[in-house]
C-alpha cells in the first residue's frame, strides 16, 4: 500500500467544519457581549450617572409646569428601547412601582429596577412623568402608556432615594391614581 492510500482525503466536509468552528466561535463572543450588557442593566444605578446637577442647600423639589398629553399627538414612532424609565413609587402603596414596573416591561419598554421617593417628597395623588432635556417625546409616549398623564421637565433636585435616575431620561413619579392598578389596554 502506499502512502496515499493511508492518508485521508480532504473534500468538501474540511471547509464545512472549519466554517462550523468559526461560526461557534462567533455566537459565543456575541453571546458573551450580550450577556455583559445585560448584566450591566441589572447591575443597578450609579448614583454619580445623573446628567442633572443636585443643588445640596435646597431640599424641595420644584416643580416647573405640568402638560397633559394628547394620546393623538404623542409620537409613536420613536422605539421603546431607545430610552430608559425609572419608576419612583411617590403612592406610598408598597409594590406599586414594582408592579408598573413589570407592565411597562411587558410593553416593550426598557425600565430600571423600581425605587422610592425621597423622604421629604410628600404622597402624589396624581402620577406625572418627568423627563431630561430632550426627551421630551419618550417622555409624551410614556404619558400616553399611562393614560395620558402630565409630564414635566425634571425637577432639581431629582426627588428619588439616590437623588438621580440612573441611565434612565424619563421618570415616572408614581401617585395613587396609578398604583396597584393595570395599564390601560393600549
Amino acid at each position: 500500500m502506499s502512502q496515499n492510500a493511508r492518508r485521508p482525503r480532504r473534500g468538501a466536509g474540511s471547509n464545512g467544519s472549519s466554517l462550523n468552528s468559526t461560526m461557534s466561535i462567533v455566537v459565543a463572543a456575541v453571546a458573551v457581549l450580550l450577556g455583559f450588557l445585560i448584566l450591566r442593566d441589572i447591575g443597578g444605578t450609579d448614583s454619580s450617572s445623573s446628567d442633572i446637577p443636585v443643588d445640596p442647600v435646597t431640599s424641595e423639589t420644584v416643580v416647573t409646569e405640568t402638560t397633559l398629553v394628547d394620546p393623538a399627538v404623542a409620537e409613536t414612532t420613536l422605539p421603546l428601547t431607545a430610552f430608559k424609565v425609572q419608576i419612583a413609587n411617590a403612592s406610598k402603596v408598597s409594590g406599586s412601582a414594582g408592579d408598573l414596573t413589570t407592565q411597562l416591561q411587558g410593553r416593550g419598554f426598557i425600565v430600571q429596577p423600581a425605587i422610592n421617593t425621597d423622604a421629604a417628597t410628600q404622597k402624589q395623588t396624581a402620577t406625572v412623568v418627568y423627563y431630561n432635556p430632550g426627551s421630551e417625546s419618550a417622555a409624551a409616549l410614556v404619558a400616553t402608556t399611562l393614560g395620558g398623564v402630565a409630564t414635566a421637565p425634571m425637577p432639581t433636585p431629582i426627588p428619588t432615594e439616590t437623588g438621580n435616575i440612573g441611565e434612565a431620561s424619563v421618570l415616572i413619579l408614581l401617585g395613587t391614581d396609578l398604583a396597584g392598578k393595570p395599564l390601560p389596554a393600549g
